[in-house]
Parts: C-alpha cells; structure tokens; sequence
C-alpha cells in the first residue's frame, strides 16, 4: 500500500465513454467460480476506509460503507463536470484480516480488522478527491474522516468465485489455504481480499457472488526473504 501521491499506471481508456473496470479487467473481476485462478493484480487506486469488528452489527461499518459510496459518486461527479470522463462507480471490496487467521474460516468475525474499498479510475488524483470532499461537505457523514485515497499494489494473487451466502465461505478458504496453496508452492503474503459483485440488499442469499482473492508469493521466496 502506498501514499495516495504514487502512479496507479493506467487502468483506464482516456477519452470519454464510461469506463467500467468490471468490463475492462473481466481478467481481475470475472472469476470463474469452482476453480482456483493466479492473477497479476497491478497497482489500483481506491477510496478506502479501516474498520474493526463484526460488519453486521459493528455500527461503524455501515457509516464506512455509506461514507465511501457518497465520497465515490462525489468523486464521480466532479471527474465528468472538470475532467470529461465519466466511469461507473466499482462494487465494494474488503481486505480482512486477523491476528489469528483461523477466525475466518470459524467466522469469528468480532475479530476481525477490515478495511473497505472502492476502486478508482487513476484520474481520480488528490486533487479530485478533495473536490469531491467539498461536495460532500454539508452531508452526515459519520465516517467521512475516515476515508482516504491511496495505492494499492498486490500483485501475484490467487482467485476464485463464491456463490452463496457469505458464512459459507469458509470450506472454500480451508481449501485455498490447506490444499491449493501448499499444492502448488505459494504462501499468503497480504491480507483476505473479497470483492462483492452482488448487493446482499436486493439478492438472495444462496445467489450472492463473491470473488475471493489471496495475494501469494513463491514459497521459496517468501522463505529465503525471511
């Protein structure tokens, strides 16, 4: 993770039809579901906000989530009046993690640490996002101070599609982390990456996608990096 001044590359087309990175890295954001993918994950820009606590009952997360939407679409509004470029706003992703990582596959999720992302087009600068914090100004954002633009680089990654309720994830990441990784030579090297393709408001459970992403290293690099 880097400072929000850092260069994301260019993960956007630059003219001024609506870039929709769910369309253009269907590589990063159209898993199959089933079966284990490696991905290169280039560095990404996104609004993001840390958090600690169970998402279903932690307050702070709901106000997290509000406030990265509301910040996004502010964001959005001032790149398309000042800029000309118009892109669709990104689902909502999660970095999770834990000082013990069995808390995930027991769902113990009062112990889990978050941090909740939306991605960004890379014309969304500091300069941008300050405008789109002006805009937001008036509103009650309870979480608003909490956000903050920044880089994220994960790189070699492992991925899959989970369909179904969320507390069901857990026999996919033993598998991941019991069987595939070991299998194939890669170790964790970052926190739990989940990308929420589906809005658990409007779909029903057993129908909800998920990505599941595991940044990984060579197991004999990590070792001699140790």
């Amino acid at each position: 993770m880097t400072d929000s001044g850092g260069s994301t590359g260019d993960i956007g087309p630059r003219h001024t039809r609506s870039f929709d990175i769910k369309k253009e890295r269907r590589d990063l954001y159209a898993p199959r579901a089933g079966c284990f993918v490696e991905v290169d994950v280039p560095r990404l820009r996104f609004l993001m906000a840390d958090g600690h606590g169970d998402p279903n009952t932690a307050p702070v997360y709901r106000e997290v989530v509000e406030a990265l939407y509301t910040l996004s679409y502010a964001c959005r509004a001032v790149a398309k009046a000042e800029l000309g470029r118009v892109h669709t706003v990104g689902p909502l992703e999660g970095l999770w993690s834990a000082e013990d990582p069995a808390a995930f596959r027991t769902r113990d999720k009062d112990a889990w640490d978050w941090t909740m992302l939306v991605v960004q087009p890379d014309w969304i600068t500091p300069e941008v996002f300050a405008a789109g914090r002006k805009r937001c100004a008036e509103r009650d954002l309870a979480a608003a101070h909490r956000v903050r633009l920044a880089d994220l680089d994960e790189g070699l990654s492992v991925q899959t599609l989970h369909i179904g309720p969320y507390d069901d994830e857990g026999p996919v990441l033993r598998r991941l982390h019991e069987e595939h990784l070991p299998a194939h030579g890669r170790v964790p090297t970052g926190p739990h990456h989940e990308i929420y393709l589906s809005d658990p408001r409007r779909t029903d459970p057993s129908r909800l996608r998920t990505i599941l992403r595991q940044p990984v290293a060579p197991a004999r690099i990590a070792a001699s990096s140790e």
